[in-house]
C-alpha cells in the first residue's frame, strides 16, 4: 500500500531560502545534470527518475529561470501550436481536449504553450517558419490540418520540429499522432450491421482529411461485403456542424426514407441528424439509430444519450507533445503513433425497423 502521509517538510532549509538547482539534485541524490536534463524533457532519462525529479520539484518549490536557460542554451522551452483560422477555434470542444492534453504534458515536462492560428496572411508570411527560426518557439504542434494546407512543407525545409495532431498528411514529411478511425469506424459498421441495420447512411466532413477518407473507406467496405448497394446518395457532407448534420440527415431521409441508421463523423453532426430525425416525427432510436463519433462530453447528456465511438483525444495531444520534445532533443526515427479506439454504446441506437416492403420496392 502506497505510503499517503505528506511528506515532511525539510527543517535544515531556512522557510524564506530560494530553492536551486542543487538543492534539487541533493534531495534526489543525483546530478544537477540530471535534473536539467528532466526539466528539459530529455528523453534519455528513465520515465521512473523523471517523474520522481519532477515530483521533487513541485514539492520543493523550485522555480526554474526560464530566460536564463533559453539564452545559455539553444532551447526556449516554448511550443506552438497552430489551430485552423476557424471562427470559434479556441472555443471548440474537441481542439479544447487536445489542448488539454497538449497543456498538462508541458507543464510538467518544464515546457509553456504559445497559441497561433494559421490564417491565410500568417502562412502567406512565413510566420508559422519565423516563430522556430527567430526563437521564439522549439516546436510546433498542428492541429485541424488538412491535404490543402501547402505550408505543412515549409517545417521539414527550415528543420523546424513539427508534430500534426490527430490527422496525417502522407505528401509532407511530418511526424504525427492520431486515433484509430479506421478501426473506430469499422465498430460503428459492426455494431450497426449485428443490430440488422442495412440502410445506412453516411455523414461525412473534410474529405481533404485523410482520417475522414478513413472512415468512408470503412463504412463503403463493410456495406461492399455484405453486397449493399452503397450510391452517392447515401453519403452526405454534414460540414463538422449541428446545423450541417441537420441538413445532411434531411437529404438523406428525403432521398431513403426506408433508411434505419445514420452514422455521423462526428458528434457535432449527429447531434443535428437527431434534431432533424425529432423535427420529422421519427423516434430515436425506435424509427432511426444514430451513431457519433468522437465521444465528447455532452454526448452523455444529452436526450437520448448518443452512442460513439470515443477518441482519446486528451492522450493525443499529450502524447503529441512528448513525441515533439523528444524530436526537440534528437529523435532520429520518424513518428507515426495512432491510439487506440472503442465504442460506447448508449441509448441512441437499437435493433432495425422492421417493415414490409412495397410491391416492386427494394
Amino acid at each position: 500500500m502506497a505510503n499517503l502521509q505528506e511528506p515532511r517538510p525539510d527543517v535544515s532549509r531556512p522557510v524564506n531560502r530560494v530553492v536551486s538547482l542543487r538543492d534539487v539534485a541533493k534531495e534526489a541524490k543525483v546530478s544537477a545534470a540530471t535534473v536539467s536534463m528532466v526539466l528539459n524533457g530529455n528523453p534519455r532519462i528513465s520515465r521512473a527518475t523523471a517523474t520522481r525529479i519532477q515530483r521533487l520539484v513541485e514539492r520543493m518549490g523550485y522555480q526554474p529561470n526560464r530566460l536564463a536557460q533559453s539564452l545559455s542554451s539553444k532551447h526556449t522551452h516554448v511550443i506552438a501550436v497552430m489551430l485552423p483560422a476557424l471562427r470559434h477555434a479556441f472555443a471548440d470542444a474537441y481542439f479544447g481536449e487536445i489542448i488539454s492534453g497538449i497543456c498538462d504534458k508541458a507543464g510538467k515536462m518544464g515546457y509553456k504553450v504559445m497559441l497561433e492560428q494559421a490564417k491565410p496572411e500568417f502562412v502567406k508570411d512565413k510566420q508559422h517558419v519565423r516563430l522556430y527560426e527567430r526563437r521564439f518557439v522549439d516546436g510546433v504542434l498542428c492541429l485541424g490540418t488538412n491535404d490543402r494546407h501547402r505550408w505543412l512543407g515549409d517545417f521539414a525545409a527550415a528543420g523546424c520540429p513539427a508534430m500534426l495532431v490527430d490527422n496525417a498528411v502522407d505528401e509532407f514529411k511530418v511526424d504525427s499522432v492520431v486515433c484509430d478511425y479506421a478501426s473506430g469506424a469499422e465498430q460503428v459498421m459492426n455494431y450497426l450491421i449485428q443490430l440488422g441495420h442495412r440502410r445506412i447512411g453516411l455523414i461525412t466532413a473534410g474529405q481533404d482529411i485523410k482520417m475522414a477518407r478513413r472512415v468512408r473507406k470503412a463504412y463503403e467496405t463493410q456495406l461492399h461485403n455484405l453486397g449493399v448497394d452503397c450510391n452517392d446518395t447515401c453519403i452526405v457532407d454534414g460540414k463538422f456542424t449541428e446545423e450541417g448534420g441537420a441538413a445532411a440527415a434531411s437529404k438523406l431521409l428525403d432521398a431513403h426514407p426506408d433508411m434505419t441508421a445514420i452514422f455521423a463523423g462526428n458528434d457535432k453532426m449527429a447531434i443535428g441528424a437527431m434534431h432533424e430525425a425529432v423535427r420529422r416525427g421519427l423516434r430515436v432510436p425506435a424509427d432511426l439509430s444514430v451513431v457519433g463519433f468522437d465521444d465528447l462530453r455532452h454526448a452523455a447528456f444529452i436526450n437520448p444519450t448518443l452512442t460513439t465511438i470515443h477518441l482519446p483525444l486528451y492522450e493525443v495531444g499529450s502524447s503529441a507533445m512528448e513525441r515533439l520534445v523528444e524530436r526537440i532533443h534528437g529523435r532520429p526515427e520518424p513518428v507515426k503513433e495512432v491510439l487506440p479506439t472503442h465504442l460506447i454504446v448508449r441509448q441512441s441506437t437499437a435493433m432495425a425497423k422492421t417493415t414490409t416492403a412495397a410491391p416492386g420496392q427494394n
